[in-house]
């Protein structure tokens, strides 16, 4: 699937399932929502931090998807073409960072 098709997708299934978007305003704190769960399942599959009882169930695929879901319904709701976007933001990060990141010594292999 396209970016572009999963835009019509969520966009389809918006109108078929959620009647409507929700605001802007509250999609944006939902997206916040959303990345604190991924943010959660980091700090304890990769950080320091234990799984409880009750995060043990939750999947970090899951919980990317449901990032993707709502960041596509504030690009449907605001006229962004993810796919356009996304290819030019990519153009711009290899023209600015060409050579940078190879130049990182933070970066060499240990």
């Amino acid at each position: 699937m396209t970016i572009s098709e999963a835009q019509k997708t969520v966009d389809t299934w918006i109108k078929k399932h959620g009647v409507r978007y929700f605001s802007e305003l509250t999609n944006t704190a939902m997206l916040m929502e959303e990345v604190g769960e991924v943010a959660r399942i980091m700090a304890r599959k990769y950080g320091e931090q234990s799984f409880k009882e009750s995060d043990k169930k939750v999947k970090l695929e899951d919980e990317l998807a449901d990032v993707m879901f709502v960041l596509i319904c504030i690009a449907n709701q605001t006229g962004i073409d993810l796919e356009k976007s996304f290819k030019s933001n990519l153009k711009k990060k290899t023209k600015r960072d060409k050579t940078r990141h190879k130049k990182n010594v933070k970066l060499k292999s240990l």
